[in-house]
């Protein structure tokens, strides 16, 4: 089977207990309300890319606008965005080595 992928979710901003059994989880089951709002989201955004595409081979003039900054701060010239589930699973693993 191929290897899971560690995922970690924040409830109401506090940290999740520490449960070894989340690991080995059996899969999860989704709720057809689940797949009901995914799919809207989905169909949304692709419905709003393709009108992003449109409006930049100017076939129509109203639409999604994309915003960008016309003076952009130089002190972000730099800036890489963090990849928060790569962070908290550097974290997660910390604490599990530092408790062995």
């Amino acid at each position: 089977s191929p290897s899971q992928k560690l995922v970690f979710n924040r409830v109401n901003g506090r940290r999740p207990p520490l449960l070894l059994q989340q690991i080995s989880a059996p899969e999860e089951c989704y709720t057809l309300a689940h797949e009901e709002n995914v799919r809207f989201v989905y169909e949304a955004w692709q419905q709003v890319e393709q009108q992003l595409d449109g409006s930049r081979s100017g076939e129509s003039a109203c639409g999604p606008v994309q915003y960008v900054e016309k003076t952009p701060n130089p002190g972000l010239k730099n800036f890489v965005p963090i990849d928060l589930e790569e962070w908290w699973a550097q974290q997660f693993l910390a604490k599990i080595e530092n408790c062995s």
